[in-house]
């Protein structure tokens, strides 16, 4: 897999939608300096992933549209194009420069940036799961899929790729053996209790009870008094506690319902101060709603 950008570093050059170019693989060797360690950025789904720049010339991609390139949302990194010569089999992506969520986790980012990249997160699955026809199930949301550009906002990535069913034991689809769309609302979760706590969904360097987030947090999340030990201390306590309210969730909500409660989270945040002392209760949609739905009665979510 590669990540391109412009001669010019604006990647593909603007807005305009156009279909996914096939590349030989000689273009995307010399790209990449061919494939020189320097440019290896990390891993994925797919392959290896490397950045790489083409020549102004070769940045008008033009050509037929395939299906990957069907998919166009705000928050889905584009597929820029492909090679396929001889046996090479390789994706062009746009290159997003604050690589993954999952690289920010321990880092003291905002609550106003955290919110940023769930409610950006959760438009992007809306879109796969209720605009994309059919509907596309993402199969693989987690915090390193999560990319994000310079100004944190994020584009899930591997939304294409062809699996025969996500790959962990922290998932819903391990759990019940299903995979529905409401397995990526249970990812989503997962992946929005990373952005609250700073902790990764699985961390081996914690101790024992802590390395699995969500048997972590379960405690906690029965109980609303305890919902202020499941925040990241680096925050130092700068977040509207509103934000932390509880409902009882007894179904896993929609994605177009988690759109608009981290909507309304984020409306709340542009119009109060964030801070130590920044709370009130009765509002009635939260980040705990949907993480807490997120694990609540798998019996009725499959």
């Amino acid at each position: 897999m590669l990540v391109l950008g412009a001669e010019n570093g604006k990647g593909n050059g603007g807005k305009e939608k156009s279909g996914a170019r096939s590349f030989t693989f000689r273009e995307l060797a010399i790209a990449t300096r061919n494939f020189r360690e320097a440019n290896l950025i990390g891993e994925g789904g797919f392959g290896k992933v490397y950045k790489g720049r083409l020549e102004s010339g070769q940045a008008k991609f033009i050509v037929e549209v395939l299906m990957l390139s069907l998919l166009h949302h705000d928050n889905l990194v584009t597929l820029i194009g492909y090679c396929t010569s001889g046996d090479q089999r390789l994706l062009v992506y746009e290159y997003m420069p604050m690589g993954s969520l999952e690289d920010h986790l321990y880092e003291p980012l905002s609550w106003n940036t955290r919110m940023k990249i769930a409610v950006g997160a959760a438009r992007g699955l809306e879109y796969l799961h209720c605009k994309a026809n059919p509907p596309v199930i993402y199969r693989d949301l987690k915090s390193a899929n999560i990319l994000l550009d310079n100004d944190f906002n994020p584009k899930l990535s591997d939304f294409g790729l062809a699996k025969l069913g996500p790959v962990g034991d922290n998932t819903h689809y391990a759990m019940s053996g299903k995979l529905t769309l409401k397995s990526d609302i249970y990812s989503f979760g997962v992946v929005l209790l990373e952005l609250i706590t700073g902790r990764k969904a699985m961390d081996l360097s914690k101790g024992q009870g802590e390395q699995n987030l969500v048997s972590w947090s379960r405690p906690f999340l029965k109980d609303q008094k305890k919902f202020v030990h499941l925040v990241d201390p680096l925050l130092h306590g700068r977040y509207p506690r509103r934000c932390l309210n509880y409902a009882e969730a007894n179904f896993r909500p929609l994605i177009n319902d988690i759109v608009v409660a981290l909507d309304y989270l984020v409306s709340q945040r542009d119009s109060h101060p964030v801070s130590r002392n920044a709370g009130a209760r009765g509002v009635p949609t939260s980040a705990s709603d949907v993480s807490q739905g997120s694990n609540s009665r798998r019996s009725s979510s499959a």
